[in-house]
């Protein structure tokens, strides 16, 4: 596994998927997939997240073995790099990490990647404002959380900025968010979980 990413040489399109993959699943490989296709991003960062501060840390496996099962699952696609950037930097925070990467590759253009089910909440991360100055949002349908999405805070409040095309978003300068329809997948870590 490559955990330390070479500085790019050349200007790069960077797909940040963050998360707890707890564990990592099809759905989150679905969504990586369609979006390194339909954006038309170089790669895809899964950033394993040492604790989600929205979550009980007693609902976490080790993080190792999340980290693990995000290998697992992204092993057979040259596209995505798992990385551990949060854990070894003692990232706690979205934007933190926003931050980092931006500083320390500033040839990379970043689009932050989520599921509609973060949409719904991404109001009570911390500094959200600033992370969407920061960079474009790219946000995937996923069922059930698509109306609750569109009808979130932020993407009320977000309104203004948002992006009809998938190449637009990618592009645009931030403030800037879409909407992905895309076939939806069921799989959820919780689903994962509980079988």
């Amino acid at each position: 596994m490559k955990t330390e990413v070479q500085l790019l040489r050349s200007k790069s399109t960077i797909g940040l998927l963050g998360g707890s993959f707890n564990p990592a699943h099809g759905g989150h490989l679905h969504i990586t997939l369609h979006a390194l296709k339909s954006l038309g991003l170089d790669e895809i960062w899964w950033l394993v997240s040492p604790h989600n501060p929205l979550k009980s840390p007693s609902s976490l496996a080790a993080y190792q073995e999340r980290l693990a099962s995000a290998q697992a699952v992204a092993a057979r696609h040259r596209h995505i790099r798992v990385l551990d950037i949060e854990a070894r930097q003692g990232l706690y925070y979205s934007i933190d990490t926003v931050r980092w990467l931006q500083a320390h590759y500033p040839r990379a253009h970043f689009v932050w990647l989520m599921g509609a089910d973060n949409l719904a909440q991404f109001h009570r991360w911390r500094r959200w404002q600033e992370l969407l100055r920061r960079l474009p949002i790219a946000v995937f349908d996923r069922a059930p959380y698509s109306h609750t999405a569109l009808r979130s805070k932020t993407f009320l409040r977000q309104w203004k900025f948002r992006k009809p095309g998938n190449q637009q978003i990618v592009q645009a300068t931030p403030p800037a968010i879409a909407f992905i329809h895309l076939k939806r997948d069921p799989m959820s870590s919780t689903a994962l979980r509980s079988s």
